[in-house]
């Protein structure tokens, strides 16, 4: 039984309370009443979320949780007592634990923190901290390369771009001059490395490099004509603001892009904007 994750169990008895949950060892688990459709029943496999609730009994969900074991999320602060915080993590009636041993600077209520989650192992309860060192660092980097695609956890920004945590595990760094749509803290997005310096430093960026970035982006651009009408009033003498403003792209990248897309013959390009070919 996968304390943390989502699993598929297997619906072993019914009770008064709900449906009793099997894995393969037998080891079960409660799914209450709130979860459970009159469909259900003996045998029927079940995706579940497990952890403990407030009477400390292993217990199943359907709620999807903002967050499972070994991951980072950006999550709100919702109550706090002597003992620590407690977290939204998407739970009915449950919240997650953020004790005070794991908590790094003032924890206010009503504001959003990265966290990462783990299961202790004496209570083997979740547990969240915010004390990222341990479990998000660029010590060994040997989980991406440059040029991969990962997803990426905004969780702060400086005058020169946003700081993110990179598939759970590092640190990397997405430059201002180089993001052509708005960001936002506790936003998860696709990003693709660029550099892994002899540093350890992690540079990213939202758009693709080379062929395989025009190529998305030519895309983009035939989307954008399509969605106004079939004609688009952009043309070479727009601003890169202008570009940017209604593509997200910078003006290098649209000129290139369009390049495709005239090659291709998908396009024609007159003094008042672009035309789709039909």
């Amino acid at each position: 039984m996968k304390v943390g994750e989502i699993q598929t169990l297997t619906v072993a008895r019914l009770s008064d309370y709900g449906l009793y949950l099997a894995d393969e060892e037998g080891n079960e688990a409660l799914l209450p009443n709130r979860y459970v459709s009159l469909s259900q029943k003996v045998g029927d496999s079940v995706e579940v979320f497990i952890y403990h609730d407030s009477e400390d009994r292993i217990t199943a969900t359907t709620d999807t949780p903002t967050i499972t074991a070994g991951k980072v999320a950006w999550m709100k602060v919702v109550d706090k007592n002597i003992h620590g915080a407690f977290l939204d993590w998407g739970i009915a009636g449950k919240d997650l634990f953020l004790p005070n041993r794991n908590q790094q600077g003032g924890i206010v209520i009503g504001n959003h923190y990265p966290v990462y989650m783990y299961v202790d192992s004496i209570t083997g309860r979740c547990v969240a901290t915010n004390k990222l060192k341990t479990y998000v660092n660029n010590d060994d980097i040997v989980t991406v390369a440059k040029g991969q695609q990962v997803e990426v956890l905004v969780v702060s920004e400086s005058p020169i771009g946003y700081r993110v945590i990179v598939e759970n595990r590092h640190w990397g760094m997405l430059y201002k001059n180089q993001i052509f749509r708005p960001l936002s803290l506790g936003e998860r997005t696709v990003a693709y490395v660029t550099k892994v310096t002899e540093e350890r430093r992690i540079d990213l960026s939202l758009q693709r490099r080379g062929y395989a970035q025009v190529k998305d982006s030519s895309e983009v651009l035939y989307e954008a004509i399509v969605a106004a009408g079939g004609e688009l009033d952009i043309t070479d003498n727009s601003t890169p603001e202008q570009i940017q403003s209604r593509l997200q792209m910078s003006k290098k990248l649209f000129k290139r892009s369009l390049g495709v897309l005239m090659s291709h013959k998908r396009v024609t390009v007159d003094e008042k904007g672009i035309k789709i070919v039909k």
